[in-house]
């Protein structure tokens, strides 16, 4: 698998827009090692395919903020506005694109798209859940996802790394041992 379709590099390229979570079409054509064109081609030539929920075409208004939050070079070349693919329009796009990258590449983003919505699942349930054992069960399991959302971006100092997270109900930690070989 290349380094692009790892799971760490995916959760930076998993923005929210419209209150979901999307890939741009560029990052989309860069993860299955095409041009944005032939990514906007495949669905140009599917349009059943493509329905409104699995992909939108940014307004110049979202696209403007974008830029604004992210100094990409990509979004800053762009004459076109960029499709943001759903996560439904990826399954769509990976029955189109038959390639061993974009089998892989679909894989990868769909595992990473799974992990992070339980991990926000987790998290809203957390604050709701009274009963200690059940909290602990369910720290543990978005701790494991964080593990394995963020695995190879920790720095360790020895055979242990903790990752914080400070929210408005909740103090979250997990810390992470690593075995000796």
């Amino acid at each position: 698998m290349s380094d692009i379709v790892k799971i760490e590099n995916l959760k930076d390229l998993i923005i929210e827009i419209r209150g979901q979570s999307v890939l741009l079409d560029s990052d989309v054509a860069n993860i299955y090692g095409v041009e944005t064109k032939r990514i906007n081609e495949a669905v140009r030539n599917n349009p059943d395919k493509f329905p409104q929920n699995y992909l939108f075409e940014l307004s110049q208004d979202e696209l403007a903020n974008l830029r604004s939050k992210f100094s990409t070079a990509k979004l800053s070349k762009t004459r076109v506005a960029p499709k943001a693919f759903t996560e439904k329009g990826l399954y769509m796009l990976a029955t189109i694109l038959k390639s061993p990258v974009a089998t892989q590449a679909t894989i990868s983003i769909i595992e990473t798209f799974t992990k992070i919505r339980e991990l926000s699942r987790n998290i809203k349930e957390l604050s709701a859940i009274q009963d200690k054992a059940q909290q602990k069960a369910l720290m543990q399991r978005s701790g494991e996802l964080m593990a394995e959302i963020f695995d190879d971006d920790l720095q360790t100092s020895d055979t242990e790394t903790s990752i914080e997270l400070n929210f408005a109900v909740l103090k979250f930690k997990h810390t992470i041992k690593k075995k000796s070989k």
